[in-house]
């Protein structure tokens, strides 16, 4: 059976550009079935075998083989006899499985939600859309030369712009270089003129930070969370010739995009707005699609808006969406406490999570204020390592006889130095 995707639209023939997607999306898969193990920096090099140099064992493979299979849309016999893949561990092999798969079909790509829950939803998208909003970004950054990419290939971030813009750019995968290993300072020294920096607010605001100015001719793009004004402002004051933000999720991929950060977004050219917070798309087939944000959005006008805030109790941490309430019950969870509560930094404090514990009664029944507060944050930052992604685990843990609440008995937020 071959493929019905037009060869022009066939990414994957780029064996560069095929095996990153592969290697990030099991580099991933590793870090969840692992949580706080210590894997292989990327990028991963050609020779990689999963078993020798992963430690993946036959439970690890197998859940790489299905998440590889339900993302790229395998299907039989487009990948090999069943078990190939655990006996033939080496990166190259599971991407020529990946190719074999996509030549049979390859019209669709599943994307996961980078959500709290333990079960990131997954997100259907055909490729044909894909490549619809790629022509748009191809016009937002023309006559770029090179991409700079500080973004994992997978996720559909990444994935539209480093995997799928190269080629319309009339660029190769050569052209195309991995830097996420490098710290922000020497990512902004290596940077040449006629660069597209594939990046996300919190490297940006590692830019502004930096003793270092970014070359000139260097376009930025931010995407995956809110990027504030300040730090905005701070990546064009670096040296930044322009910040192009782009606004949308893994639900529906590109949305809108502003290069000024005091503008508003401006929709991209196939939506339009629909009733009750949704969104209708003009799908290259003819058809038409309808679908809910994550975000209210304030109009002014038919094509500009602006997030006024979260639908859901999402926030942001590192470009990734968690849930403070659910940090909360694995906290609750532990046998040393008794209440939990969890929310987003106060701008002076951070850019991560941070909780307040309650520990359990002791014997008597009162509230231990005195417990050793190092020994049970150490215990609680080992118990939620386990459990939950780094951008989920609170960066500072409060320790208190009750949790801090305002006048009306609702939750309230509270000093970390006043409670450490």
């Amino acid at each position: 059976m071959t493929s019905a995707v037009p060869q022009i639209q066939r990414w994957w023939l780029d064996g560069q550009a095929l095996q990153r997607v592969v290697a990030d999306l099991l580099a991933a898969e590793m870090a969840l079935m692992h949580p706080g193990a210590r894997g292989v920096p990327a990028p991963w090099p050609d020779e990689l075998d999963l078993r020798s140099d992963l430690g993946a064992d036959s439970l690890d493979l197998m859940g790489m083989a299905s998440a590889m299979e339900t993302v790229l849309h395998l299907r039989r016999p487009g990948l090999e006899e069943e078990g190939a893949l655990l006996t033939r561990t080496g990166l190259r092999h599971w991407s020529a499985a990946a190719r074999a798969g996509l030549d049979a079909d390859g019209a669709a790509l599943t994307f996961r939600t980078s959500g709290s829950s333990g079960a990131p939803k997954p997100c259907v998208h055909a490729l044909s859309a894909l490549w619809q909003e790629t022509d748009v970004l191809a016009t937002l950054f023309a006559g770029r030369r090179r991409i700079v990419r500080l973004a994992p290939a997978h996720h559909i971030y990444g994935f539209l712009l480093t995997v799928l813009l190269a080629p319309r750019l009339g660029l190769s995968q050569q052209d195309v270089v991995d830097l996420r290993g490098f710290a922000p300072g020497a990512v902004v020294r290596q940077l040449q003129a006629g660069d597209l920096v594939v990046g996300f607010p919190d490297f940006w605001r590692a830019v502004a930070q930096a003793d270092c100015a970014v070359p000139a001719d260097v376009v930025g793009v931010s995407s995956g969370a809110p990027c504030p004004d300040g730090v905005a402002l701070g990546a064009i004051a670096a040296g930044l010739a322009r910040l192009v933000q782009v606004y949308g999720s893994s639900e529906t991929a590109g949305v809108g995009w502003r290069e000024r950060p005091d503008a508003a977004y401006t929709l991209f050219p196939y939506w339009r707005r629909g009733a009750d917070e949704r969104l209708v798309r003009a799908l290259p087939d003819g058809q038409t699609g309808s679908y809910a944000l994550q975000d209210r959005l304030a109009w002014s006008g038919a094509t500009q808006f602006r997030p006024v805030g979260r639908v859901d109790a999402a926030v942001q941490v590192g470009g990734v969406n968690v849930f403070p309430g659910y940090v909360a019950e694995v906290l609750k969870l532990h046998p040393a406490v008794a209440d939990a509560s969890v929310r987003l930094m106060r701008a002076d404090e951070g850019q991560r999570l941070k909780a307040f514990v309650v520990p359990r009664p002791g014997a008597d029944g009162d509230v231990d204020v005195d417990v050793d507060g190092d020994a049970l944050r150490a215990s609680l930052a080992a118990w939620l390592a386990a459990r939950l992604s780094a951008p989920e685990c609170p960066a500072a843990i409060s320790v208190g006889p009750s949790l801090p609440r305002g006048a009306g008995g609702k939750l309230t937020d509270w000093i970390i130095e006043a409670w450490l």
